[in-house]
């Protein structure tokens, strides 16, 4: 996690992100933070007015080194001793091209603001930090509009119990988990008429042999509603950082596309890690 990538659009949600990246730079020991703006020809509506004659493509390059240029500018003074900063803007789809920035710059996590709002404001404002987090390979750390940074003491892995060894991104966990040297929990919320299942223990010792070393804390929450029990959990045990496995069939989709769930994204006042198995 020595290079922290940070994508911005420029506005007062990438900077707060960005201030949060910074600080989470000089906690952990990264060296490098990479600011990084994806531009696209803009689309027009008018069908009778072709979008590539609309804008000039070397035009809108320019604008955006210019607008990286100035962000990073706004930012140095908060700039930790050690730390370096690089800009870098391209023409690309952001969600998509992620993978490729990633493997390019040898980013080890990504930090990304959100902006909470209506539902139509989540669906526009949004789109692109949840995107991300769908098709990075790497960690992305979303950060709330409203929330500063705060030394991570604790963190807590929201987890459902199933597959843990299939599907847990150990190593980034355990990294992070070594650079805090934060308090570890797992906290496991299931729907009050659903049956306990017998594989949990099973599943909790294998976490056990996976997190030897953390020796996690476990919490057990009955709640058919996952955003407030998860808010709950985090408020009452003071957690600095919560962290998510999007499963690859129906629980990512699930932890974004049913609304309570997706109101985590959006609504959280720590910051929500996105971790891939």
């Amino acid at each position: 996690m020595q290079t922290i990538l940070v994508p911005t659009d420029f506005s007062e949600t990438a900077k707060n992100a960005t201030r949060y990246a910074l600080q989470l730079a000089a906690a952990i020991g990264a060296d490098k933070i990479i600011l990084y703006n994806a531009y696209q020809i803009p689309v027009t509506a008018d069908p009778m007015m072709p979008t590539l004659q609309l804008f000039n493509l070397e035009e809108i390059k320019a604008a955006s080194e210019e607008g990286l240029s100035h962000f990073a500018d706004t930012i140095q003074p908060l700039v930790p001793a050690g730390i370096s900063i690089e800009t870098l803007c391209e023409f690309n789809v952001l969600a998509e091209g992620i993978g490729d920035v990633i493997d390019r710059t040898g980013a080890g996590i990504i930090v990304m603001g959100i902006t909470g709002g209506d539902k139509v404001e989540e669906v526009l404002i949004g789109s692109n930090t949840i995107s991300v987090s769908k098709h990075a390979h790497i960690p992305v750390i979303i950060v709330p509009a409203d929330c500063s940074y705060q030394p991570i003491k604790a963190i807590a892995l929201a987890c459902d119990l199933k597959k843990v060894v299939q599907t847990t991104p150990v190593e980034p966990i355990k990294t992070l988990l070594q650079l805090t040297g934060a308090a570890f929990s797992v906290v496991n919320i299931s729907g009050q008429k659903q049956q306990p299942s017998d594989d949990k223990a099973f599943q909790m010792l294998l976490l056990d042999t996976l997190f030897q070393q953390q020796q996690p804390a476990y919490f057990f929450i009955e709640n058919d509603d996952f955003t407030e029990a998860i808010q709950q959990f985090v408020v009452a045990n003071k957690v600095d950082l919560l962290i998510t496995i999007p499963k690859k069939h129906g629980w990512f989709e699930g932890l974004f596309k049913r609304s309570h769930t997706k109101r985590l994204a959006f609504h959280s006042h720590i910051p929500l890690m996105v971790a891939h198995e």
